[in-house]
């Protein structure tokens, strides 16, 4: 039987690292930034319990995981096997391949980690969005179609809008809803400039963005309100165009600072 070597110290602190305190230290950061209430620039809200109950277990797994002796996990004992010669000839390759990849997820989950400490908390950026518009179809579509009535539409986001707005058999049934809507502006087409949100369903991975053109003349309301990037309150109503087109004619509107909670859902 192939004799087992011992584990040094340096290897078994590099391994527990790995193996419990990545972990924890991104356990702690998910409850830091949920009781600081910016979770939800990476999830949706109703995962944020999921996600702290997970964070909490791994805390926990990893305060027992003390009670192990260090190195104890990387102790194996058995040659899985092989003869003595073999493995005795094949120890020090799969030693160096182990060490290698250990080394290289180290330092790569190791960055990560330093990121999310170092780095504030931030939103999806406006060029994410604007990168990602042409590359997805309208929001909702096929077997996730909500029910969009034309009787209430004072609830709607620019999600449930651009939906409206993109598949309309009846865009006339549409026509002077009145809008309140918050978002950030990017480029339109002619005079028109877009009101854009990002939309997520889990998490950011999942992130879309959803636009409604707005008719917005820079001479009247000056050039820093259609500057891309600049989010905007915007109050008015909705346009059906004769060729079944729709817009939002704004009666007001409003710079604002980037919301707590830049994201529909």
């Amino acid at each position: 039987m192939a004799e087992s070597h011992p584990v040094s110290r340096w290897s078994a602190v590099g391994t527990r690292w790995l193996g419990v305190g990545l972990a924890a230290v991104i356990s702690v950061v998910t409850l830091g930034l949920a009781v600081t209430g910016q979770l939800t620039l990476y999830i949706a809200p109703e995962s944020i319990w999921f996600a702290c109950a997970g964070a909490v277990v791994v805390i926990a797994g990893a305060i027992w995981s003390f009670v192990l002796p260090l190195g104890a996990e990387s102790d194996h004992g058995h040659d899985h096997g092989i003869g003595d010669d073999e493995a005795d000839d094949a120890a020090p390759r799969r030693r160096t391949l182990t060490l290698v990849g250990t080394v290289s997820a180290g330092v790569v989950a190791t960055g990560v980690v330093a990121a999310a400490l170092v780095l504030p908390p931030a939103s999806l950026s406006v060029e994410l969005a604007m990168s990602r518009a042409d590359a997805t179809g309208p929001l909702f579509a096929g077997a996730d179609t909500p029910t969009l009535g034309v009787a209430d539409t004072t609830t709607f986001g620019i999600g449930e809008w651009s939906s409206v707005f993109a598949t309309a058999s009846r865009p006339e049934a549409y026509d002077g809803s009145p809008v309140t809507l918050v978002g950030f502006v990017t480029p339109g087409q002619a005079d028109a400039v877009n009101l854009t949100r990002m939309i997520i369903t889990h998490c950011v991975i999942d992130a879309q963005p959803a636009a409604v053109p707005l008719t917005m003349d820079a001479g009247e309301y000056g050039p820093d309100l259609v500057k891309t990037g600049q989010w905007i309150e915007v109050t008015g109503t909705v346009k059906a165009d004769a060729d079944g087109s729709l817009r939002v004619l704004p009666t007001s509107v409003v710079a604002i600072d980037e919301p707590g909670d830049p994201y529909e859902y």
